[in-house]
């Protein structure tokens, strides 16, 4: 990678490097770097680690947390478990490409110039998709990234096309139908998202050869990054030199820095210019995750009532959760959970293809299948 990316605690130094094409990112040993992974226009996925990391602040910012967030109805049976039915807590945690909040209104013309956000093309990509896989002793999680340009079949009959295509076709197909029945806007654009979700969820079950396995859903998008980050003051990286891209907007010296806001959103957004493209960009956001984890577990927030406080107001802003998840619970099964027991991984590919005039990242559904039940296959019998 050009640039290179070093995050530390305690003065300590890791350097980090682009996985080979055919192997998975190295592991992490830092427990909330399970939460996010990686992105296409916009990653904004790396602000659930602060939406989870929150619910280990105490009661009183427990409840705080669990009420005023958005939810959605993405599960047909929506009966609150403690603890799922297979014991196993599965939850997909998704980076929304979207301009608006959770509510749908557009973000200010001055947030989205200042994000270098660019024009909505008026899709709505799902660009960050991870899996995060947690036994019924909540002791020990796996976290699986899904490229958003994988080449696979989509639910829905919608045929071949890019995993982060789910969410959309199923979105304009529920969208175009509600209008003609005559749903006013805002309807149709809640009733469609949900559409789009589950279509998501149901491509992806497919896709791991798991149907019915993800239990719980998290959405976020580029507004929550921008605001966290903010919340936090800043992630500290290191960078092996200069990194200037004008697409994302990224401009940053080399060398032991604190990025925040508009340069932490470009620096993990950026995919041109780096070799390996968005296999690069993640190695580089597992790096700034784990600077984000240090900074959400450092005595400078969990002293901080303000900032925690602040950094609930800024994660509500654009966050949506499926409406069976209390994080009060959750947080209370999770007690077990440490920074030495978690894995970080990718699905296996089978290399960058060309198809239909697309450049996607072909895969392979059988290798994929093995891969998943390998690392969620619990010793309980998940």
């Amino acid at each position: 990678m050009t640039d290179g990316v070093i995050t530390r605690q305690d003065a300590a130094a890791e350097e980090t490097a682009p996985p080979p094409l055919d192997s998975p990112p190295p592991r992490r040993r830092h427990w909330f770097v399970v939460f996010a992974a990686r992105t296409g226009k916009t990653l904004v996925g790396l602000v659930s680690v602060a939406v989870l990391a929150l619910t280990w602040f105490g009661q009183y910012f427990l409840h705080q947390l669990n009420t005023g967030l958005a939810t959605t109805k993405v599960f047909e049976d929506n009966e609150v478990h403690a603890v799922p039915l297979d014991g196993a807590v599965d939850i997909l945690l998704v980076g929304m490409d979207s301009r608006t909040d959770e509510q749908g209104n557009p973000l200010a013309r001055e947030v989205l110039d200042m994000l270098h956000a660019g024009d909505s093309d008026g899709e709505k990509q799902t660009d960050t998709m991870i899996l995060v896989h947690i036994p019924q002793d909540g002791r020990r999680a796996m976290a699986i990234s899904f490229p958003r340009d994988s080449w696979v079949e989509l639910s829905g009959g919608f045929g071949k096309h890019k995993l982060n295509g789910a969410f959309v076709y199923a979105y304009n197909e529920k969208f175009r139908t509600l209008q003609q029945r005559g749903v006013d806007i805002k309807e149709a654009d809640r009733q469609s998202r949900v559409a789009g979700r589950q279509n998501l969820i149901s491509t992806l079950e497919t896709f791991m050869g798991k149907p019915g396995m993800i239990d719980r859903y998290a959405e976020v998008n580029l507004g929550s990054f921008y605001e966290v980050t903010k919340a936090l003051g800043g992630v500290e990286v290191c960078l092996n030199g200069p990194v200037r891209e004008r697409k994302s907007g990224v401009d940053l010296p080399g060398g032991r820095q604190t990025i925040e806001g508009v340069q932490a959103l470009a620096f993990v957004r950026q995919r041109y210019d780096l070799p390996n493209g968005d296999l690069d960009r993640i190695a580089r956001q597992q790096a700034f995750l784990s600077g984000l984890a240090r900074k959400v577990l450092s005595r400078d927030v969990l002293t901080n009532p303000s900032k925690i406080s602040d950094v609930i107001t800024a994660v509500k802003k654009s966050v949506v959760l499926s409406d069976n998840w209390n994080l009060v619970e959750f947080a209370a099964q999770m007690r077990g959970l440490n920074s030495g027991n978690i894995e970080f991984r990718t699905i296996p590919v089978v290399g960058p293809a060309t198809i239909g005039g697309a450049d996607v990242v072909r895969v392979d559904p059988a290798q994929v299948h093995a891969f998943v039940d390998g690392l969620t296959t619990d010793a309980t019998g998940t």
